[in-house]
């Protein structure tokens, strides 16, 4: 039986990402490693990998510039362990990092049925909210306890983000707010 966790499964890795994005403001190697390793505690991630599992790797900046993408697998709310990977986004045009964590949806799609082809079959609509809230609120939480480590700029939460999807309530979205970050989950 094919298996989510399993990082060696191309399988798993197909589909496109379901992810979340942290906006860490102005680009700095030191906060980016900070951030890296405050996303790897909050997501508890397992093992820290070179993408396909292949070669073990150090969870710090210099790893993930070497392999581009850092893996491992993480303990879903369902309780399903899936593979997960990270990476970095320095925005040359205005010097800003951006740090993804993801899910790839050939491994999401194997811990829950109602996942299926999502975002690209039938019955991918606002349905999806509920498997995604429990997701959504999982991925918040993650960014929450990075903030407490590295504040950030802003989150957003989803199917492989752009301006798009977050402007038309697809996106769940975290602002800095007195007391942490505020959530604002999708609502279509």
């Amino acid at each position: 039986m094919a298996s989510a966790d399993d990082l060696s499964d191309e399988a798993n890795w197909r589909g496109g990402f379901y992810e979340l994005s942290l906006d860490l403001g102005a680009a700095d190697d030191h906060r980016a490693e900070r951030a890296l390793q405050a996303l790897w505690r909050a997501a508890d991630v397992h093992g820290c990998h070179d993408r396909l599992g292949l070669a073990d790797s150090e969870l710090s900046l210099a790893g993930l510039r070497e392999h581009d993408h850092l893996c491992g697998t993480v303990t879903l709310p369902s309780g399903r362990r899936s593979v997960c990977g990270a990476f970095l986004t320095r925005y040359d045009e205005d010097d800003t990092d951006e740090l993804e964590l993801y899910l790839p949806m050939g491994a999401l799609a194997r811990t829950d049925r109602r996942i299926g082809g999502f975002p690209f079959s039938p019955g991918s609509g606002p349905e999806t909210l509920r498997w995604r809230a429990d997701l959504d609120r999982w991925l918040a939480g993650i960014a929450t306890a990075v903030h407490t480590q590295v504040p950030l700029r802003r989150a957003h939460i989803g199917f492989e983000l752009d301006d798009h999807s977050i402007a038309t309530g697809y996106a769940a979205i975290l602002t800095p707010a007195t007391d942490g970050l505020s959530y604002q989950p999708a609502t279509t």
